[in-house]
């Protein structure tokens, strides 16, 4: 399989790639090598080999100084010399087709320097040192990272520490990954000259870590490019039908896209916005997602219209005016604006429709958002470069730059710091394998916050597990509960964007994780740490399990029924009945229903079971509580497992004075276990004494009234 036929990039009328970019011509890097054997170029003058480099670098950095790229250039040429790539090109050619990728996608001059010389301190006599001397510490650090990198073995047992490092660089200044993105994507370009069982296994490779990679550093142009490149190597029966797809769209007379795209310039311009409006072509893997979602494809499906303003505000005044002027598909609006993406990505989304059911996707943005969409992290520029006046806090250090020679980089995305925290706690290779690509495979994250103010930066379906572990590290074995938005939730809880989660931490020594926690723990750090945990205590001693029913007898013995506290009802020869539903005692308002057998059911008034009883139409009784005041109670009681909870919560409850009727309590889940005593109170009076005294017990965090929902009689 040649490179031309498993490049999707490659020029063509049915080519999305070729589309987007055809007032820019593709560089041919052939004639780029053989104007590079010409040897170096007079002092002072840029090498016409890397004409193609500067123009490109001067359309986002006018003002760049390009001597460090000539010099660059010089010497990676002149240390190359000889050395052929397999396709049979000079591998000069390789340095130069990289840097023109990161050039185009606007990458500041420092990584165009070091993606010029990444190969040569790996592959040529070149050093560190002497690059450091030409061209600067951030140059040689950059070459140093990507070099760490050169060396690949696509083995199975090779994989895991060869991407540890990779990550590990990553973290260390994001431009590293992107010199390594720029260097895998032109050799998917080129890797036809293959064979075809190392084409697949780097495709795989490239599949499984380095386009999700991308997709969280925000670099799209590089992400669907090699989505395309490994669709084609991968399923080349598919890619072949998708391209037949877009051929055949290609080849219609009319294009709905078109027509739907002047109807928005029509509205853009009578409403007063200036904005640019441009077709965007889908990708060939895009479209073969879109295909398989809706079967037979319409002309619009092959692309979406891209909506391009100046400030943020028209962004909204655009999708005002679309959603007035023509017909919006309402379930097909996001707003990436107000909440971005993880990896910086910010866009509105919507569709309108045609009466004839064609749909257009509609991508609205400003110039800057569509610039950071296309290249994310290689549109920021240089993360360490000297901070302008209006970014410092007034010493002239940036606000949140790092002490003590720390490198901070501001562009780091929080998922990114994550990864870098889980993967030196990772106990093996193949955990940190595994972990990576389920992390990686993560798609959307959510911030929830602290108490204090603070943020947590989790992925979307992360638990309270997964926040205690994000917060605490392996302190968080101690964590016996959670709250969220004041509330308090197992810790099994999935969070939302925007929750306030406070964790609540256990001060017993005998506070330690629970086997249960894996099943709800999505993050790599959270699930290493337990799973160490569990290995370091492989039999963990865990609070024996309540029976499901525990009963104390009274005083008068088993079967003696305590009586009730007194009820005056206005029937004759009534039997009085308290309802199980509410427990009322004195001085609940109460009131009372008549039921089968001369029986009077009395409620408390707020109970919900006063609603159905009239729903039923029940005869209503007027009832008070007479003069004594012994009364029974079922009261709950929620709270976290520990060794010796009921005996204290026991000796609480006999300390007031009362006695316990019956006690269940269910079997622990998730380290909370529930309790319901049924109590024999002498006097109603003291129940709000009762109550205090329980909570008070270590480890309690609730203790409540019985609400139970039960049949009507």
């Amino acid at each position: 399989m040649s490179a031309e036929a498993t490049n999707p990039a490659t020029p063509g009328p049915m080519t999305p790639g070729a589309q987007r970019r055809r007032s820019r011509p593709r560089i041919d890097l052939r004639r780029l090598g053989r104007a590079a054997l010409l040897g170096p170029a007079v002092r002072g003058r840029l090498p016409d080999a890397i004409g193609h480099v500067v123009e490109a670098h001067r359309a986002h950095h006018p003002d760049a100084d390009l001597d460090p790229l000539r010099r660059a250039y010089v010497l990676a040429e002149s240390s190359h010399r000889g050395q052929m790539r397999k396709s049979g090109e000079p591998y000069i050619t390789h340095p130069l087709a990289v840097t023109l990728i990161l050039a185009e996608l606007g990458a500041e001059t420092t990584t165009l320097t070091a993606s010029l010389l990444h190969d040569t301190v790996e592959d040529t006599e070149v050093t560190l040192d002497q690059v450091r001397e030409e061209f600067g510490e951030e140059v040689r650090y950059l070459v140093d990272g990507v070099t760490k990198l050169e060396k690949v073995d696509y083995g199975a047992a090779a994989e895991p520490e060869t991407f540890r490092k990779m990550l590990v660089a990553t973290g260390s200044d994001v431009r590293v990954m992107s010199i390594k993105l720029a260097d895998r994507l032109h050799n998917m370009r080129t890797l036809g000259v293959m064979r075809p069982e190392k084409q697949a296994r780097i495709a795989k490779v490239t599949r499984d870590v380095l386009i999700p990679l991308a997709e969280r550093l925000g670099v799209q142009a590089l992400k669907t490019e090699l989505e395309d490149l490994v669709f084609a190597i991968l399923h080349p029966e598919e890619y072949a039908h998708t391209r037949q797809l877009i051929v055949n769209n290609a080849s219609r007379a009319d294009d709905p896209l078109d027509e739907i795209a002047e109807e928005v310039r029509v509205v853009l311009r009578e409403a007063g916005l200036q904005a640019e409006v441009l077709i965007r072509p889908r990708h060939f893997v895009s479209v073969h997602r879109v295909s398989r979602k809706r079967g037979e494809l319409r002309g619009s499906d092959f692309g979406r219209l891209l909506v391009l303003v100046n400030e943020d505000a028209d962004c909204y005044g655009v999708l005002g005016e679309l959603h007035t002027c023509l017909t919006p598909v309402v379930s097909e609006f996001k707003d990436f604006i107000a909440v971005p993406k993880f990896n910086l990505y910010q866009s509105l989304h919507t569709a309108v429709a045609r009466t004839d059911g064609q749909v257009a996707e509609v991508l609205i943005r400003t110039h800057q958002m569509h610039k950071v969409a296309e290249a994310g992290v290689i549109a920021l520029g240089n993360p360490y470069a000297p901070p302008s006046e209006e970014q410092t806090d007034g010493d002239g250090t940036r606000a949140g730059d790092a002490v003590d020679g720390e490198r901070a980089d501001p562009t780091r995305p929080g998922w990114l710091s994550r990864l870098l925290d889980w993967q030196e706690a990772a106990p093996d290779p193949d955990t940190f394998w595994s972990t990576l690509r389920e992390d990686l495979a993560q798609d959307r994250e959510i911030t929830v916050y602290r108490p204090d103010g603070g943020t947590l930066g989790l992925p979307a379906g992360a638990s309270c597990v997964d926040a205690a572990y994000a917060q605490y590290g392996e302190d968080a074995h101690a964590c016996i509960g959670a709250r969220v938005n004041g509330r308090l939730v197992r810790l099994s809880t999935v969070l939302s964007d925007g929750d306030t989660v406070q964790l609540l931490m256990g001060q017993d020594a005998a506070s330690e994780p629970s086997r249960e926690w894996l099943e709800h723990a999505h993050t790599p750090v959270a699930r290493i740490a337990i799973t160490r945990w569990l290995a370091a205590h492989p039999s963990p001693a865990t609070p024996p399990e309540a029976p499901a029913t525990t009963r104390r007898p009274s005083a008068d013995g088993p079967a003696a029924r305590p009586a009730a506290a007194d009820v005056v009802v206005d029937q004759p020869g009534a039997t009085v009945r308290l309802a199980g539903c509410c427990t009322p005692v004195p001085p609940d308002d109460i009131t009372g229903f008549a039921v089968r057998g001369g029986v009077v059911t009395v409620h408390r008034v707020e109970c919900a079971g006063v609603t159905r009883m009239k729903d039923l139409g029940r005869t209503e009784v007027a009832v008070r509580w007479g003069d004594t005041s012994e009364c029974r109670v079922t009261l709950f009681v929620e709270s976290f497992g520990r060794p010796h909870l009921l005996a204290d919560l026991t000796e609480a409850i006999a300390l007031e004075g009362v006695d316990i009727v019956s006690a269940t309590v269910e079997p622990p889940s998730q380290q909370r276990v529930r309790h319901t005593y049924t109590l024999q109170l002498p006097d109603a009076a003291d129940l709000p004494v009762l109550m205090r005294a329980m909570r008070n017990v270590p480890g309690v965090f609730d203790v409540g009234r019985a609400q139970h929902q039960t049949t009507t009689p």
